[in-house]
């Protein structure tokens, strides 16, 4: 077959090497300044280029436009969108050439925040109280009826980029005035503290076949607007907290009708109770995929690639078979350019990154206690050599 992959981050290396090891011909669609990325060369057969990655009229234009002449010489059989901001880019393709796959009314449950809350709500899955920043009425309603604090939030974005958190109405309506004409891509909902989890899982046939629960140790919005170190740990095996998250997952894969895809989906459990938060038809960011890798023997992104390949040649998929270690991920943006990566020596020390400005471990050990106290341990050795960096979290959405 040949598949045509968009990306316009630098990622998915796995998935392309497993694309072409199937016997795909790959097609790459990413961001021109990405040309020069040390993409696997030999797994992709062409690339093409976009000038602008905005979420646009004149981007979906020029894509569009670009797979029509492809189409002239070649069919292309699957789309795959590699990251969340090309989730839309790859369903407006398959709705107008009629590839098979996730169209744009279920990309919407897995890219617009408001559709998956108001999707999860219908079905009966637990999400904090929200509302849309449409009427004005219906915001003071909100406002006088939930009990704030509350947090707004872009209805498209990923990690916590464009967050605000606000204490009173007044707080609230200040922001949401300040948004001016695009409001309307926000949501508000209720602040709910609590330990944030993400289940990261492989579905097939409308039915996760594959799935590892994990909880993080510094959420990504205390990392974003804080300046902390994002750390996560698998969740302790067979303990009820899994069993939630788990029957959870599954509720939202059923209810937003995903036939087949990798899936990273954010759940939080504040006292007894477990919400909803968000899920994305893609691999967890942040090299959670190499975290799952660890501790389950599994490749999401490569056994993704096979999912892909099976489903569009009709053929059965099995995934194979995996442990139950547990492991846990550190990453910080680091003020050395090149930070000293033999100081974080423990055997338990699997993994590490080699990126500039950036400290980056995954720790593996039979024991989630002894994975937990490793990445406490080196947490404190990243602030007390003063590796550790932080940027300020964007103000406003970029795409």
């Amino acid at each position: 077959m040949t598949i045509l992959c968009i990306c316009t981050y630098f990622k998915g290396i796995d998935f392309l090497k497993s694309a072409k090891a199937e016997g795909n011909t790959v097609l790459l669609l990413t961001h021109k300044k990405l040309e020069h990325k040390p993409w696997p060369r030999d797994s992709v057969d062409e690339f093409f280029y976009l000038e602008d990655n905005e979420n646009n009229f004149n981007t979906y234009h020029t894509i569009i436009e670009g797979t029509a002449f492809v189409f002239r010489n070649r069919k292309i059989d699957l789309v795959v969108a590699l990251d969340d901001f090309d989730v839309e880019k790859a369903a407006l393709v398959r709705e107008h050439f009629r590839i098979p796959g996730m169209g744009q009314t279920t990309a919407r449950y897995f890219r617009d925040k408001l559709a998956m809350r108001m999707q999860a709500k219908k079905f009966n899955i637990p999400v904090p109280k929200f509302s849309s920043l449409f009427n004005d009425s219906d915001i003071q309603n909100y406002l006088d009826s939930v009990p704030g604090p509350w947090i707004i939030k872009p209805r498209s974005e990923a990690s916590a980029t464009g967050i605000k958190k606000v204490q009173t109405s007044q707080e609230a309506w200040d922001h949401i005035q300040s948004l001016g004409e695009k409001r309307h891509n926000y949501l508000i909902e209720a602040f709910k503290p609590g330990d944030v989890y993400h289940v990261d899982s492989l579905v097939y046939n409308n039915k996760v076949i594959f799935e590892c629960c994990s909880q993080y140790l510094s959420t990504p919005f205390e990392v974003a607007h804080g300046g902390g170190i994002f750390r996560s740990v698998t969740v302790e095996y067979n303990s009820i907290d899994q069993e939630i998250l788990s029957l959870i997952n599954h509720q939202v894969i059923e209810a937003f009708g995903l036939r087949f895809s990798a899936v990273h989906t954010e759940i939080i459990k504040c006292g007894d109770e477990f919400y909803f938060l968000e899920t994305a038809s893609r691999v967890g960011g942040a090299h959670l995929a190499e975290m799952v890798e660890y501790a389950s023997g599994l490749n999401l992104w490569k056994e993704w690639a096979k999912i892909e390949t099976a489903v569009g040649d009709n053929k059965p998929y099995k995934p194979p078979k995996t442990g139950k270690k547990y492991s846990g991920i550190l990453i910080t943006l680091s003020s050395h350019q090149h930070p000293d990566m033999s100081v974080f020596n423990d055997k338990e020390v699997v993994w590490t990154m080699n990126e500039e400005y950036h400290v980056g471990l995954i720790v593996q050990s039979k024991s989630r206690k002894k994975v937990i106290t490793l990445l406490d341990k080196y947490a404190k050795m990243v602030m007390d050599m003063g590796y550790h960096a932080s940027a300020p979290a964007p103000d406003k959405p970029t795409h």
